[in-house]
């Protein structure tokens, strides 16, 4: 089982290298300044979102699609993150 730094590095270069420039853009900033604050069962959830499609969480996060429940206090805590940055 790996420890809680060694998930944060691995979920935050999964963040940076999505597939599509825009998700590493607000995945990776999120990473960078957010993800260390999260608990572990944010942490579950957060990387339960990551294994979406980065088309689909793209259209979650700017709103145009609506959210699956199991992944809906995850989009709602990067959407948060990119309102602050903007």
């Amino acid at each position: 089982m790996e420890d809680h730094e060694t998930r944060l590095k691995r979920l935050r270069l999964r963040s940076w290298h999505r597939g599509i420039k825009e998700m590493d853009l607000i995945l990776g900033r999120f990473a960078d300044t957010e993800m260390a604050k999260l608990n572990a069962t944010e942490l579950d959830e957060h990387e339960i979102m990551m294994s979406e499609n980065d088309h689909d969480l793209y259209q979650w996060v700017s709103g145009q699609s609506e959210v699956p429940i199991e992944i809906a206090d995850a989009i709602e805590r990067i959407r948060a993150h990119f309102m602050k940055t903007k």
